[in-house]
């Protein structure tokens, strides 16, 4: 699946490892209600030209997901600043 890798030259694999580098600290640094977006710009840095689409659970199922998550955060991250900034969209 990655044999591109294989013929490409230090210099574009140098920049290769920057773009996805870049992509992961963004996904890294999102905050807040960016927690909880679709992001397809992260699987379009793929060599492969894909659209997938999500399956998309029913309300009650991503609710429960997504209370599960945001629990998640209180224990991985309880010292993690709290904010009630409500969404922008």
């Amino acid at each position: 699946m990655d044999d591109d890798l294989l013929t490409m030259s230090r210099e574009a694999l140098v920049e290769e490892v920057g773009k996805l580098r870049a992509a992961i600290r963004a996904h890294r640094d999102a905050t807040l209600h960016e927690l909880c977006w679709h992001h397809p710009q992260l699987w379009g840095l793929l060599p492969e030209k894909t659209d997938p689409q999500p399956e998309v659970p029913a309300w009650p199922q991503f609710m429960r997901g997504c209370i599960r998550y945001r629990q998640s955060l209180d224990e991985q991250a309880p010292a993690a600043p709290r904010t009630d900034a409500e969404f922008q969209g």
